[in-house]
């Protein structure tokens, strides 16, 4: 019985020996991006304010936590009126200043020895709804770290966002947000 709770405490150790946590590095170029895309007009938002992790139990990508919030404060669209309105009396940022993304990879597809195909299933939440999300991605390895990258769509009547008409213009209420940031080792 000694003998079995000397192995149950050294494969929790090694585990946790093994396990990596990669915070997001602030210092590289981030890019979070969504676009509304009409006939009559398309306009993009974008922001680097970016935070979240990259938690991995062992070496591999497999099943690793994904975590990252975006500060709708700052997204610009490149006209401040149009901001102030995205923010007031669509997204309401005074009460939800934060959009939250949490999941694991439950599928990864070797590409190269720096390059991965994943799958991340997860939870979102947007403008006070929370809803289950299956997004595919890249990840790519780099010195002290990971690149990650995403495209997906956003539907905004999912997350009870009134479709804005800007001008007299109505944007798509499909939106594509872009993911584009690194994540480095803490050690």
């Amino acid at each position: 019985m000694k003998n079995l709770i000397y192995i149950i405490i050294f494969l929790v150790a090694f585990n946790f020996a093994n396990a990596q946590e990669y915070q997001v590095d602030k210092t590289k170029k981030n890019l979070v991006k969504f676009t509304s895309d009409t006939p009559v007009e398309s306009f993009d938002g974008v922001t680097n304010k970016i935070d979240g992790y990259l938690y991995m139990k062992s070496d591999n990508l497999k099943d690793a936590e994904i975590y990252f919030e975006v500060d709708l404060n700052s997204v610009d669209t490149g006209i401040g009126l149009r901001n102030r309105h995205m923010r007031e009396d669509y997204l309401h940022t005074d009460k939800y200043q934060f959009t939250n993304f949490k999941g694991n990879i439950t599928s990864v597809k070797d590409i190269s020895q720096t390059e991965f195909d994943v799958v991340v299933n997860g939870k979102i939440f947007i403008h006070g709804v929370t809803r289950d999300i299956k997004i595919d991605g890249k990840i790519y390895k780099v010195p002290n770290g990971y690149q990650l990258k995403s495209q997906f769509i956003v539907k905004l009547p999912d997350y009870n966002i009134k479709v804005p008409k800007f001008m007299f213009v109505r944007i798509s209420e499909d939106i594509q947000l872009t993911l584009d940031f690194f994540v480095k080792s803490n050690n």
